[in-house]
């Protein structure tokens, strides 16, 4: 007695497992079905289809179920790869920019910026000790307030004449990278 192969598309597969039409693609695709060429086009062998769906569901309640095929493995292994290299890279120009002088790290501005800052606070506490020696004659009060402004005046123009300096900042990149010890201070013999 011969048994009589039944097909069906994948909607009547969906169909009967409670599933959308993209659902059967989808675990046809990962390898869970498979279609057969037929007269009328890729059709499940409802027999084979129905088994290999039962194992499936077996494997995956008993945790058993293929994670991720070989091929989505590769893909995620050579995405990471690239995504390395791509770092890598970034890092790269980054460091360069940085040696050129074309970009500084945060930690580098405030060091600079907190040097600056604390030169102008010891210029600023050292004022009244400054005056107050000035000051201590017999002078009238338009004198004091007038050499206090004066004072006060050379402090601000000490802060507006502040100017950038890359050579400041290499200098900084090269302490912070060790340069100067690994391989002696190329500046101190031009």
């Amino acid at each position: 007695m011969e048994v009589k192969t039944e097909y069906r598309t994948s909607a009547q597969v969906a169909r009967v497992f409670r599933m959308t039409s993209k659902n059967v693609q989808r675990l046809t695709a990962d390898g869970v079905l498979e279609t057969v060429e037929t007269p009328r086009g890729r059709r499940y062998d409802w027999d084979k289809t129905v088994e290999m769906y039962v194992a499936y569901l077996s494997d995956k309640a008993n945790g058993r179920e293929k994670k991720e095929t070989t091929a989505e493995l590769e893909e995620a292994k050579l995405r990471a790869e690239v995504d390395i290299k791509e770092a890598k890279a970034k890092a790269a120009q980054m460091e360069l920019k940085e040696l050129q002088g074309k970009m500084h790290r945060a930690e580098d501005v405030e060091a600079i910026m907190t040097d600056h800052v604390l030169f102008l606070r010891s210029m600023l506490m050292a004022m009244p000790g400054k005056l107050a020696v000035d000051l201590s004659g017999n002078h009238t009060a338009p004198e004091q307030a007038d050499r206090v402004k004066r004072e006060v005046y050379f402090v601000l123009n000490a802060l507006a004449d502040y100017r950038y300096d890359p050579e400041v900042y290499k200098a900084r990149v090269r302490e912070r990278q060790g340069w100067n010890e690994r391989h002696g201070d190329d500046e101190a013999d031009d």
